[in-house]
């Protein structure tokens, strides 16, 4: 049993928010669309938004911890989870499961409050990344995101890594 346990954690943890470079492949599209519960059941504000946002930048600098949601380390799935609970709005825990959250939206209708996901494994289009849109405007997407490398950063999707790695949005609230 311990060994099955052992296997499971160590899989998950290969799964985690990693980033490495290269990744140079075509980008696909999703076209699933799920109804987030938090859609119809709470009400979204500017205010709200600002404040998910205003929430998870206090934790730039915060260093990378898988599983992490506190100050003492963050991982990325858990930034987005911590933010949107702190306006009582529930997540999936997993990036696994937020990429299926909400609905997909084109990159260019992204607004502040929206979730990117990335594909950051070599070769793999599989989404194994997330971030929390900052500021959009037409040509200008910026995130914050936990990475392995540097913990709790804000990025640009222009940036060659990330606009690679890009894979699709969702609109979760």
């Amino acid at each position: 049993m311990k060994k099955i346990v052992l296997l499971l954690i160590l899989s998950i943890s290969l799964g985690s928010c990693n980033s490495s470079k290269g990744i140079k492949t075509k980008k696909e599209r999703t076209s699933k669309v799920s109804k987030s519960k938090t859609e119809s059941h709470h009400p979204v504000t500017s205010k709200t938004i600002q404040n998910i946002i205003k929430y998870a930048q206090t934790f730039e600098g915060t260093k990378y911890k898988y599983g992490g949601t506190t100050k003492r380390g963050m991982d990325c799935s858990g930034l987005v989870v911590t933010a949107f609970q702190k306006e009582n709005i529930s997540l999936p825990r997993t990036t696994a499961d937020l990429k299926s959250t909400g609905k997909w939206i084109d990159v260019k209708q992204v607004k502040e409050g929206d979730l990117l996901f990335f594909a950051t494994r070599k070769n793999s289009r599989n989404v194994n990344h997330v971030g929390i849109v900052t500021k959009a405007r037409p040509g200008f997407v910026e995130f914050i995101h936990s990475t392995t490398s540097r913990g709790v950063i804000t990025s640009n999707l222009s940036e060659r890594y990330w606009y690679l790695a890009y894979v699709q949005a969702r609109r979760v609230i």
